[in-house]
């Protein structure tokens, strides 16, 4: 039996193409809303772009390759994907989720999950205990790691015990690190959430969103949900997401060798009091890190000594960009007070570490010592 291919080749072949395009070597781009049936009670296997698009079938079948899945269902972005997931649970259910989330899934369960009678406990899940947690109405827990933008990390093997003792969902928002460097399905994971917006696209110039999935039930209610929510990811979307998925790899590496080299110069600036990256040896989760991930990603936050140094290097970084979003090939830096958590509850984001003194960095595969060299002249100039 043939070895099973490394990651970076899957992110370029499928173990089995099955799909004759002439030859093409870039899946094509099949730009259409519906299909000619050849017969009554006849299909090509495609009937209206809505349910299925060539295009996109391509993309999920690499995307669960990737993520050691049987299924993934590519959507219009990763909110689509969380707000399409929560479509599973029902008025009265519980759902623990990790108190450190991105603030865009924070809104989401706090004004629309909660408007429809769900409810919500939210936890450190990377110390508590969990199980304490659970009540009679529980039916998922729902975490990131490492969490956006804190940089917790958990252990998902142990809280994946937890959830099959009490047949609890465990769902994994996977973004940070891409399948390239974890896998949380092989951890005991049921659910893995991406915004494919980020490392999977990779440039920064479209959206999309990621469910994956190696159980058969859930699969089958996704692929219900999809089709009748109407999210699906539209074909020329799908093929940019293919496109950037190509370069995972090579990408992944070179953006965490900078991430790397950047942590090691914050640490030896008296103007920050903190760096949270995993991997640096002393962060908590980095023995964790080691065993559950093939990498420690290409994130990072930090804490400057002030909130007046904070503004300035925002207003004074040249190359390195001030703006949202993370995981492109260029770095950017975030400002979570005012950007990706601005419509978090100012107890939350305190009690999470988020201060107006909080940067957090997506680290991109520029040369590092000219991002190194940008961050100097942004520290200095006040």
């Amino acid at each position: 039996m043939a070895n099973e291919r490394g990651i970076g080749t899957k992110c370029l072949h499928l173990e089995e193409e099955g799909f004759d395009n002439y030859g093409a070597i870039s899946f094509p781009i099949y730009q259409t809303a519906t299909y000619a049936h050849p017969g009554v009670g006849k299909s090509t296997g495609y009937d209206y772009s809505r349910l299925q698009n060539p295009t996109r079938e391509q993309l999920e079948k690499v995307v669960a390759s990737l993520e050691k899945g049987i299924d993934a269902l590519a959507l219009s972005s990763g909110m689509a994907a969380i707000a399409l997931m929560m479509e599973l649970f029902s008025p009265g259910d519980h759902i623990i989720v990790d108190a450190d989330l991105y603030g865009g899934s924070i809104r989401l369960f706090r004004n629309v999950s909660a408007k429809n009678g769900i409810t919500f406990t939210g936890i450190d899940c990377y110390k508590e205990d969990v199980e304490a947690y659970i009540t009679e109405h529980t039916k998922a827990v729902y975490i990131e790691t490492p969490t956006n933008p804190m940089m917790h990390v958990t252990d998902i093997a142990a809280v994946s015990e937890i959830t099959r003792q009490h047949d609890l969902l465990l769902i994994v928002d996977n973004t940070f690190l891409s399948p390239y460097f974890q896998n949380p399905l092989a951890l005991g994971a049921d659910i893995v959430v991406h915004s494919g917006t980020k490392y999977l696209g990779g440039h920064n110039d479209t959206l999309a969103g990621f469910l994956v999935t190696d159980r058969e039930d859930i699969s089958e209610k996704f692929r219900f949900l999809i089709k009748t929510t109407g999210a699906g990811l539209a074909p020329f979307d799908s093929w940019l997401i293919l496109r950037g998925i190509k370069t995972l790899g090579i990408r992944m590496d070179r953006a965490q060798e900078n991430a790397l080299r950047i942590a090691a110069w914050l640490k030896e600036r008296d103007e920050v009091k903190e760096v949270l990256y995993p991997g640096l040896p002393e962060h908590p989760g980095y023995e964790i890190m080691k065993w559950q991930a093939r990498g420690f990603g290409a994130m990072l936050t930090f804490q400057a000594e002030s909130k007046e140094l904070a503004l300035s290097i925002l207003e004074n970084v040249r190359l390195i960009r001030y703006a949202e979003s993370l995981g492109g090939v260029e770095t950017l830096i975030t400002y979570p007070t005012t950007q990706t958590h601005a419509d978090v509850p100012e107890e939350i984001r305190l009690r999470n570490g988020i201060t107006d003194r909080t940067l957090r960095l997506s680290v991109g595969i520029e040369d590092a010592e000219d991002l190194i060299d940008d961050l100097e002249a942004a520290f200095t100039k006040r």
